[in-house]
């Protein structure tokens, strides 16, 4: 189990970071495109996002890496460990890009309807004397006298 094992590990860990930085490193441009957020902002909701990647997948490759799991051969019962990882992994990354989808859409909702009432707003500005009720024209009376 020893050796076998601690290549499970080695080969579930460097999976698991390597992921974790496409994530984050996409991740920043992909929201950044979104041009509602600051770097700042993008930089800090994609470190506090590769860190929740990161302690799920590790938290699942643990757990994995107690499975007993008997083909008869060490190579084939790590090759099956790492084919349950990369299952996981795969979840993993597909629920992560999901919730990015979904912050950058609320933001260009928020930046869209935004858009649209300052538009209103302004339109409302140029247009206020329309609804204005303007003052009677004067009408002399040809009976007045000069």
């Amino acid at each position: 189990m020893g050796d076998s094992y601690v290549t499970f590990l080695v080969l579930g860990i460097v999976l698991v970071v390597v992921d974790g930085q496409l994530i984050y490193h996409s991740g920043k441009g992909y929201l950044r495109r979104a041009a509602a957020y600051d770097d700042e902002q993008v930089g800090g909701m994609m470190k506090l996002t590769a860190v929740l990647f990161h302690l799920v997948v590790l938290g699942l490759l643990a757990l994995v890496s107690i499975i007993n799991i008997e083909t008869g051969d060490a190579v084939k019962n790590v090759v099956v460990k790492l084919g349950i990882v990369l299952l996981l992994l795969a979840l993993a990354h597909g629920v992560t890009m999901a919730i990015l989808a979904r912050i950058r859409d609320r933001q260009l909702q928020q930046q869209l309807a935004d858009q649209m009432a300052e538009e209103h707003r302004i339109y409302e500005e140029r247009h206020a004397h329309v609804g204005e009720p303007r003052p009677a024209p004067k009408i002399e009376s040809p009976y007045s006298a000069p």
